[in-house]
């Protein structure tokens, strides 16, 4: 049994990145994700079909990041993702770590609005991940 009281250092800024969250109107972001085909012929050939699976994650908050001009750039965003929403999620899939479900999520959709990863930063407190950063970027038709 673990020790999940905010005196713990270990856990304190885990609690305190989700309760932030929550209060700053958090919601809830849906990850889509391939799922793990078996390593057969038939699977390497395409005769089966790739599956996909919606996986839930909360807190999050989105926020806009500064715009910078482009001919025909597209805006950015910064979704602040709680790790332990992330880990729940690593443990129910089976996965070894949050960088494996990153890697196979195709897209992320807040609001019901798809949005494509291109980077991935994790804030860490006492050795421990608090919280996930996340930017992305509208998806438009080339997306899922």
């Amino acid at each position: 049994m673990s020790d999940t009281a905010s005196r713990n250092p270990t856990w304190a800024a885990q609690m305190l990145a989700d309760a932030l969250l929550r209060t700053v109107a958090g919601t809830t972001a849906t990850l889509r994700v391939a799922g793990t085909n078996t390593n057969t012929d038939q699977s390497q050939i395409g005769l089966v079909a790739t599956t996909f699976a919606e996986v839930p994650v909360s807190p999050v908050v989105m926020r806009k990041l500064r715009p910078s001009w482009q001919e025909g750039g597209q805006s950015k965003w910064e979704l602040l993702v709680s790790a332990t929403g992330i880990q729940a999620q690593v443990n129910a899939l089976d996965l070894a770590s949050a960088e494996s479900l990153f890697a196979m999520t195709l897209a992320v959709t807040v609001a019901g609005q798809d949005y494509l990863i291109e980077s991935i930063a994790a804030n860490e407190a006492v050795g421990q991940v608090y919280l996930y950063r996340l930017l992305v970027r509208e998806a438009g038709l080339e997306a899922v």
